[in-house]
């Protein structure tokens, strides 16, 4: 499909995918806002929606969550799951999905940044049973091979240039402070 203005484009974002992929592959951060414009091109923007979990130790999620609304993200906000053995889930694979459902009648294109295979069915379901132009951005060394397949269109995002900014490492000297100042 060319990419025309006049496409209709939602994106769907799951965070914890993205943000761990860059975290364990790079030692890197995304740059949200390049990602939604990267991915979006000149096609007009509908809606915006980034899923994250909220954990109650979670150092810098405020700021994490403000900085993603600044991008012009719309946050889902979902509680992290303590089951009594310990086990911690953070899933938002359903609610995703379903959201996408229900906005794609406002849309021409769907773009999930995820690389969770889970979400085969429902590119399936957003081509074949809703006439949906699905594409897929997300790390490819991540990536179910299923849903690159099942997509109409995917994006590596490592391919991108400087949607990854440096993780500083904890032992990390500042400039200044090698220079003596501060």
């Amino acid at each position: 499909m060319i990419q025309t203005t006049s496409q209709r484009v939602g994106i769907f974002i799951d965070v914890q995918n993205i943000y761990h992929s860059a975290k364990n592959l790079y030692t890197a951060r995304v740059n949200f806002q390049k990602l939604i414009k990267e991915l979006v091109g000149d096609r007009t923007l509908i809606r915006a929606v980034a899923y994250v979990v909220k954990s109650e130790t979670a150092l810098g999620e405020k700021s994490f969550f403000e900085a993603l609304e600044k991008a012009g993200l719309e946050l889902r906000i979902k509680d992290l799951q303590v089951y009594a053995s310990g086990m911690k889930k953070a899933d938002w694979d359903v609610g995703m999905a379903i959201d996408a459902v229900r906005i794609s009648s406002t849309l021409d294109v769907v773009i999930l940044v995820t690389g969770d295979g889970d979400f085969v069915p429902l590119v399936e379901y957003l081509k074949w049973g809703m006439g949906k132009y699905v594409e897929v951005g997300a790390f490819a060394k991540t990536t179910s091979s299923r849903l690159i397949e099942a997509t109409d269109s995917f994006t590596d995002l490592r391919k991108i240039p400087r949607l990854l900014m440096n993780i500083p490492s904890r032992g990390t000297v500042s400039k200044n402070q090698r220079q003596g100042t501060r």
